[in-house]
């Protein structure tokens, strides 16, 4: 395979002298270790977390003006420099509202993540939600439950409006 790793032959003026060590590109390798546990997307960052947290706080997502999801048994997930997010089991959210999307992503820290758009009066909102059918072990609880980012729905917590976000997911 070629063009599989790369360097500076000469360093940038002021950075860090990397004389002699190559990076590999992630996505030209056949897969990427962490000792003994495989790793996805990119290397994991020492100083970023990610905790679950089983809560009976009610949450409800409204869309165009109507619920679509409400429960008192979500999980929170709390990540290192993200906002809080609330993943709700797929049996609260309403009945035909949901259709699974063409998208995945990845991430180093939950897995992969398939999308799904919601029907909500006739209109289609694409990639609203997103769901790790089966996360890696240290994010195991929210298996099963989606995600429905503050920043493209309206999510109440024990009825008060979160604020909207601002990241590539909102």
């Amino acid at each position: 395979m070629e063009n599989v790793i790369w360097n500076y032959a000469v360093p940038l003026d002021g950075a860090v002298d990397v004389t002699g060590y190559v990076a590999f590109y992630w996505d030209r390798v056949d897969a990427w270790f962490e000792e003994n546990e495989e790793v996805f997307v990119h290397a994991r960052d020492p100083y970023k977390r990610v905790d679950c947290l089983s809560s009976s706080r009610k949450v409800s997502v409204v869309v165009n003006g109507e619920t679509i999801a409400e429960t008192d048994s979500s999980v929170m997930l709390f990540e290192t420099g993200m906002p809080r997010r609330f993943y709700i089991p797929k049996s609260d959210v309403r009945a035909g509202a949901l259709r699974p999307s063409e998208k995945i992503t990845r991430c180093p820290y939950k897995g992969e993540a398939h999308y799904y758009s919601i029907e909500v009066g006739g209109e289609l909102a694409e990639d609203l939600a997103w769901s790790y059918r089966y996360p890696i072990a240290e994010s195991g609880k929210i298996a099963g439950h989606l995600c429905f980012p503050q920043g493209k729905v309206d999510l109440f917590v024990d009825g008060v409006l979160e604020p909207k976000p601002q990241t590539r997911w909102d």
